[in-house]
């Protein structure tokens, strides 16, 4: 019994520190769901790649992201479940079909693509202990972002919707 104070207290310790979010990561909140996540990492990321990616999209009259089913007007209580939704979908379809000729490009891509599943996963956990249920308009506002992107061939809605990453990031930053 004489290590038991010890365990608590490291216990204790080891709990409060994976509270506070790393170094350079910021907290968002999304409906009821609070997450950390290193914008600055998935936006240096982006940015090194975005001219390259935005140069493979032919269709630069579609937007899969964009007005007018605008992220900016999401309820706050349904934006942790559409940013679940978004992340699942970038996770599940986008990064699985953004493979280029250029590996410093794949490396940016797969950075982005972990910070991606591993803020899906707190996200996932966070909307199970809250009961996050998407509303009417999120719930519309995602099929059409997936119409949109099923509207193209695979690599194309890939592409353009890594192209369109900003968007996301820019709604993100607005709604913490």
């Amino acid at each position: 019994m004489r290590g038991s104070p010890l365990f608590l207290c490291l216990f204790s310790m080891s709990c409060w520190v994976n509270l506070i979010p790393a170094a350079g990561e910021k907290i968002f909140h999304f409906g009821a769901c609070r997450v950390s996540m290193s914008m600055r990492e998935i936006r240096a990321g982006f940015t090194a790649i975005k001219t390259n990616i935005q140069s493979r999209d032919p269709i630069r009259t579609l937007s899969i992201l964009s007005h007018p089913h605008s992220l900016h007007k999401v309820k706050s209580s349904d934006r942790c479940c559409i940013t679940y939704q978004l992340f699942t979908f970038y996770v599940d379809k986008v990064f699985k079909h953004c493979r280029t000729e250029d590996l410093f490009v794949n490396r940016k891509i797969s950075s982005i693509a972990n910070s991606f599943l591993s803020t899906r996963r707190k996200l996932g956990q966070c909307r199970e202990h809250n009961n996050c249920v998407c509303g009417e308009e999120s719930t519309e506002k995602f099929k059409q972002i997936l119409a949109n992107y099923e509207g193209l061939n695979v690599t194309s809605a890939a592409m353009k919707s890594l192209g369109e990453l900003d968007i996301l990031l820019d709604w993100m930053e607005k709604s913490r």
